[in-house]
């Protein structure tokens, strides 16, 4: 259960890209002001921010005061909110500095310390607070419905309307108690998974042009990626040899986690582990079966991709290890900061001055943590808070036109988390993830159409046409297919069929041999892939990147094509927040989620830009 005092924001550290190692990188002391975010919005500095600590401290000594008193009357109840509210708002603050300030140096010791400090006190705080939400969700439904007519609840009105929701799954205090106790070895499953993945795993050495370079999780994309088939082979295979060995553990661990889904499901009275998964954004199953049987009832242009593949690189079989191997040079483009600002301004134009203005001053100003430095996080995010600016972490290289694209999609989460800020009272203004991927993938797909209508270049012009088609059967193929696994394994352990690692390596094999096609030839570890991926252990969430692309999509082509009563559609969905459940907001935008329309259009999108890249790669025709 979300505590009381903390509003259900979900938009922070959203859409992750993988940034390159460090290597002769300037330090963080190096780094000049204007390059970086200025996080004074939060706090001028860190003694301030240790000020607020001791504040905060102070307030949470005060949450047991209020226990028992919320059902008395209206006005107890909006005091309590009121406190919660002002508590919730220096939470916030004190979460992103820290957080924010770590990422700028995950060695600094100063900030490692404040993350420590503020963690401990949270947890605390969440504490002191369990008892409020149940005690809340207690009120009788007649004095609740008195309540809500009072005035001095009405900023509350769809907090309290979400909270109650989870009414009927709620159980006795004491049974509360025992989940409660119970909670903190949930994450067991995926902490076992992620230390022996990522720390026990030794996968050694590959021997390259360059001499031996080590193998792990975080150089195996860059060896997928190589021009060489025969190292992209060796590299494959002794990946695979050290999941092998470990194959009947990582099964356990994850039959553990559906096991634990499942049972937690049944304990709080939903139909399936999915319907629980799906219920605090209101979302009907059938929205996830219209994606997996649109995405399924539209291979076909999948597998003329992975066709088109194989004849561009020339192989007489197309392996596992050959889907990421590049078909396109890569386009060698310098664009620097400020370029990059003005090709993304330029492609949002359509979305008015006000969002165009407002991204660009942002850009340009203080908003974005610009370049790599020693310690820094890798890769990019968008932290957009309620008192905060919505501040963008970027490690951008002039010489990738990727990090453009980067730059548009971060853009798009914190435009997003600004415009939900502005027209929302603090206690629900947080998206959900359902929505969050909509406004960032918007922003790309204007991009794109920017690019390769402006590319200067035939050869710019191919790239941007396969890094699209690579980004879209990413985003909307291969995350419904992890979608589908989900689906298949927790349905077997709801029907009481054991996941051993035979029955995992065979569910997953058969969606490989589905969505990979007849031109591919699968290895015999290839089906160990379903036993490595971290996402598993979130369940029931990846979907929710297909649903998000194909909601942009249409978005996108509805406000380009719509004049400018879809423009304004689209910016009540932007301003929407949390005031609506995700697809009701969309429906407001103009694209309704619970039909498979959207996810059928996406596909055409996807099969036209195979079209376009078959006919500029091997001399066919775009139909």
């Amino acid at each position: 259960m979300i505590p009381v005092h903390s509003p259900a924001s979900v938009n922070t550290f959203a859409a992750v890209d993988e940034a390159p190692g460090l290597s002769a990188i300037p330090s963080r002391s190096q780094a000049a002001p204007e390059n970086t975010w200025d996080l004074s919005k939060l706090f001028p500095n860190d003694k301030a921010w240790n000020d607020g600590l001791a504040a905060y401290e102070t307030m949470a000594a005060r949450i047991p005061d209020f226990r028992g008193s919320l059902g008395t009357s209206a006005e107890s109840l909006a005091d309590y909110l009121d406190f919660s509210r002002d508590f919730g708002l220096l939470e916030e603050r004190l979460n992103y500095y820290r957080d924010l300030r770590q990422t700028e140096d995950e060695g600094d010791s100063a900030a490692r310390t404040m993350s420590g400090r503020f963690m401990m006190a949270a947890a605390k705080a969440e504490a002191a607070a369990s008892w409020a939400a149940p005690e809340i969700q207690a009120i009788p439904d007649a004095d609740m419905a008195g309540f809500l007519r009072n005035p001095r609840l009405e900023e509350y009105q769809i907090y309290l309307k979400k909270l109650l929701r989870y009414k009927s799954h709620i159980l006795s205090d004491k049974e509360e108690r025992l989940l409660a106790l119970h909670a903190e070895g949930e994450g067991v499953a995926g902490d076992a998974f992620s230390v022996l993945t990522n720390v026990d795993m030794d996968f050694g050495l590959i021997d390259t042009p360059e001499g031996k370079r080590p193998l792990s999780q975080s150089t195996w994309s860059v060896f997928m990626e190589h021009p060489d088939q025969d190292l992209r082979c060796r590299a494959y295979n002794g990946f695979y040899r050290v999941f092998d060995a470990h194959k009947t553990t990582l099964a356990a661990l994850y039959g553990g986690q559906v096991k634990q889904d499942v049972i937690h499901a049944r304990i709080r009275g939903f139909p399936s582990a999915r319907g629980a998964a799906l219920f605090p954004d209101d979302v009907p199953e059938s929205v996830y079966d219209n994606l997996v049987s649109t995405i399924g009832n539209n291979l076909a242009p999948l597998h003329r991709y992975y066709a088109v593949r194989k004849r561009v690189l020339g192989l007489a079989e197309l392996r596992h290890y050959d889907v990421y191997a590049p078909i396109v040079p890569k386009a060698v483009k310098r664009t620097t900061w400020n370029e990059a600002v003005d090709m993304v301004t330029k492609a949002l134009a359509p979305l008015g001055d006000e969002y165009v203005g407002t991204l660009r001053s942002g850009l340009l100003g203080r908003w974005a943590d610009r370049y790599e430095n020693k310690g820094k996080r890798s890769g990019a995010f968008s932290a957009g808070s309620y008192t905060g600016e919505p501040y963008i972490l970027m490690n951008y290289k002039e010489d990738s036109i990727r990090d453009v694209f980067t730059l548009a999609h971060e853009g798009g989460h914190s435009m997003h988390s600004w415009y939900s800020a502005m027209s929302n009272p603090f206690m629900h203004y947080g998206y959900t993830i359902f929505e969050a991927e909509v406004a960032s993938t918007f922003n790309e797909e204007l991009l794109f159409r920017y690019l390769k209508n402006n590319a200067d270049t035939s050869g710019l012009k191919v790239y941007i046409i396969n890094k699209r088609a690579d980004d879209l059967l990413a985003t909307l193929y291969r995350q419904t297919m992890f979608a589908e696994f989900e689906q298949q394994t927790h349905a077997l352990e709801e029907r009481g069929t054991p996941l051993t690692v035979d029955v995992l390596r065979e569910t997953y094999r058969n969606l490989l041999e589905k969505y990979f096609g007849p031109d591919m030839v699968l290895e015999d570890t290839s089906d160990l892939e379903g036993l490595r991926i971290p996402h598993f252990y979130r369940a029931f969430y990846v979907y929710k990147y297909a649903t998000g692309i194909s909601a942009s999509l249409a978005l996108a082509e509805r406000v380009l094509s719509g004049g400018e009563q879809a423009r304004a559609d689209y910016f009540t969905f932007l301003k929407s927040g949390g005031s609506r459940f995700p697809i009701a907001s969309l429906q407001v935008a103009g694209v309704d989620m619970s039909s498979p329309t959207p996810v059928e259009a996406a596909c055409k999108v996807f099969s036209r830009l195979v079209e376009e890249l078959e006919a500029e790669l091997t001399g066919g025709t775009a139909s």
